[in-house]
């Protein structure tokens, strides 16, 4: 209250000033100032608001739900991923999955011998897209190329093992697998020596001029 007093008398005289400063003529007490209009009495409630105090960050964080982290699940599921589609009663489902896989590893490194995300050859990005399946299958392409059984191109489709020649000679070198048949033109997903796991056209003339064979290993 002493304060509030205080401010009060303050307000008091800077008003008085200003009135004589402006009329001339002196207020000589409170009560006038106040019929003037020129003076109200200083309210007895405590005009500071008091801020709502935050709640410490440990509290909510506290309180706050956690976030459940998702497992991204590569492996077989009981029904279809959004970005899989069977597109007709031919296509394996398990081809499908196989190449979701695969696909999984678009942009991976070539690397000689691999056959983990850290880099794959050829036959390592087949071996361990198979092998989540519980298929195992021969660590190179040569020997990849002699298992299964080898297919007319009317029989091609997703899943499909496809390999190629590409130093030359009889010696199968390389390996990929089918992705899409989209009438004359195969596309097949692979790790390259220069451009690591990519996804490629038997169109193209370098594998026009390479392939070899497609052998099928899912019956």
């Amino acid at each position: 209250m002493k304060i509030l007093q205080k401010i009060a008398i303050f307000f008091f005289l800077v008003v008085m000033q200003s009135v004589v400063g402006q009329s001339g003529k002196i207020i000589i007490s409170k009560e006038q100032a106040i019929k003037k209009g020129i003076y109200s009495p200083p309210s007895t409630e405590n005009s500071i608001a008091v801020a709502e105090t935050p709640k410490p960050e440990k509290e909510k964080k506290q309180n706050a739900k956690p976030k459940q982290k998702k497992e991204k699940n590569n492996i077989l599921v009981t029904k279809n991923d959004d970005d899989i589609i069977i597109s007709n009663e031919t296509d394996s489902y398990i081809a499908e999955q196989l190449i979701y896989n695969a696909s999984d590893n678009l942009g991976i490194k070539y690397r000689s011998g691999g056959t983990t995300r850290e880099g794959f050859d050829c036959s390592g990005l087949m071996y361990s897209t198979f092998k989540k399946f519980d298929i195992t299958l021969p660590r190179s392409s040569y020997e990849m190329a002699l298992i299964g059984r080898k297919i007319e191109p009317t029989e091609y489709k997703k899943g499909d093992l496809i390999f190629f020649r590409t130093f030359g000679g009889s010696r199968i070198s390389h390996v990929g697998m089918i992705t899409e048949v989209n009438g004359d033109e195969i596309k097949f997903i692979h790790s390259s020596t220069q451009l690591g796991v990519i996804v490629s056209s038997l169109k193209e003339p370098y594998y026009q001029r390479t392939f070899a064979q497609v052998n099928r290993v899912l019956e």
